[in-house]
């Protein structure tokens, strides 16, 4: 097994329909930094590579970047973090995004049943609630609006602390999406897609980690 960067993880999860931002690989501090201009402040910038799974763990984020000069020095800590164990690398830089929610999707390659698509609830509740629900590959319209019905947590996808309810059927594409990937990608063992966040109502994968079969 091995596993795709952050950047190639989510370049292949868009291909079939999951929403990702508007975000730009650089190979140094300045084509971070213009990277950053092109997309508008604040940025986040990351290592990326495809040896690089634990990114937050490792201390390889910089978040909340406000101009030029922050880009910079953050993009010039985390190539200096790099070790010979991490292989190849490149900076991803990202608009910054907040949200008051935040979701879990993804795909499971199950030893019986084979891949499985899951959501759940993300964020620093994930572990203490435990809320996800799985269903088989191929997924249905129906089978991805049960799945958003099943999740105990599910009032926290109608109207949240001043934000607009969850767009179900943005969610359900998502779901969809995940099922055409197991179904037409066949080396791919499983997706992760942590976190989904909800923005204005919408999805978006800010993270994503695929891991594929040699």
């Amino acid at each position: 097994m091995s596993t795709l960067s952050e950047a190639r993880s989510k370049q292949l999860l868009a291909r079939y329909g999951v929403p990702v931002l508007d975000e730009r690989t650089a190979r140094d501090a300045d084509d971070a930094v213009a990277a950053a201009a092109g997309i508008g402040y604040p940025v986040v910038v990351k290592l990326c590579g495809d040896r690089i799974a634990h990114k937050t763990e490792r201390g390889l984020v910089r978040l909340g970047l406000h101009d030029g000069a922050a880009v910079r020095e953050a993009a010039m800590q985390l190539l200096a973090a790099t070790t010979s164990e991490d292989g190849p690398v490149e900076l991803l830089v990202a608009p910054m995004v907040r949200s008051a929610r935040e979701l879990i999707a993804g795909l499971h390659t199950d030893a019986q049943f084979g891949p499985c698509v899951m959501v759940g609830i993300g964020g620093v509740l994930a572990e203490a609630l435990a809320d996800v629900t799985f269903r088989l590959v191929p997924l249905t319209p129906v089978d991805a609006d049960e799945m958003l019905d099943d999740l105990a947590a599910g009032s926290l996808l109608g109207p949240f602390r001043g934000e607009p309810p969850v767009d179900r059927d943005a969610m359900a594409s998502v779901l969809l999406a995940l099922s055409r990937v197991a179904e037409s990608e066949p080396q791919v063992q499983s997706v992760d897609v942590n976190p989904l966040m909800i923005v204005d109502g919408r999805p978006v994968a800010v993270d994503a980690l695929v891991e594929v079969t040699e």
